[in-house]
């Protein structure tokens, strides 16, 4: 299945670029939250503000991992919350790993979208190959998804984060038609 039709290296970029950005917006606005209102369990899918952020670093590293050598985390999905305990090093590590899919977005061509990917997933218990097409929409609505919900819980705590649309922000726009 060709995917580069839909998926592109441009595509890659801009959502890479797009990820980074957002990234920034929601560690600055909770960083602005004390420790105890990040990590306070408030029903989100992931408990928690801290939980939230955590489990999308977990996830960003798994699939780093398939997709350009990265180590995987040592932890399995379901205790993805508590990859870092301390928000000032899970901001550090989130920090360089925009960075590196930046970096990687900037390499992925097309020959490299069109091939398949094979992985043992873990959270459906089978070997599963899937277009590396497919998986950049997985991987990139994975992050929006999940920092949506951190979005949400950071505005319930009265912090701003500035707009989160992607056609309102224009380093992640500029960097896909760059590359």
């Amino acid at each position: 299945m060709k995917t580069t039709s839909i998926i592109s290296p441009g595509f890659v970029r801009m959502m890479a670029a797009y990820n980074g950005e957002m990234n920034v917006r929601l560690y600055e606005a909770a960083g602005r939250l004390s420790d105890v209102e990040r990590k306070r369990e408030r029903g989100a899918f992931w408990g928690s503000i801290h939980g939230t952020f955590n489990h999308l670093m977990w996830a960003d590293h798994l699939w780093m991992s398939r997709f350009d050598g990265w180590a995987a985390p040592a932890l399995i999905q379901k205790q993805s919350a508590g990859l870092f305990a301390e928000f000032a090093e899970l901001h550090c590590a989130r920090v360089e790993a925009d960075a590196k899919i930046i970096a990687w977005a900037g390499r992925v061509d097309e020959a490299w979208l069109d091939r398949e990917q094979t992985w043992f997933s873990g959270s459906v218990g089978r070997e599963v190959t899937l277009p590396r097409g497919v998986l950049m929409a997985h991987f990139f609505n994975h992050q929006t998804h999940h920092r949506g919900q951190a979005h949400a819980l950071i505005t319930a705590c009265g912090e701003k984060t500035g707009d989160t649309d992607l056609a309102f922000i224009p380093k992640a726009i500029m960097a896909a038609m760059e590359g």
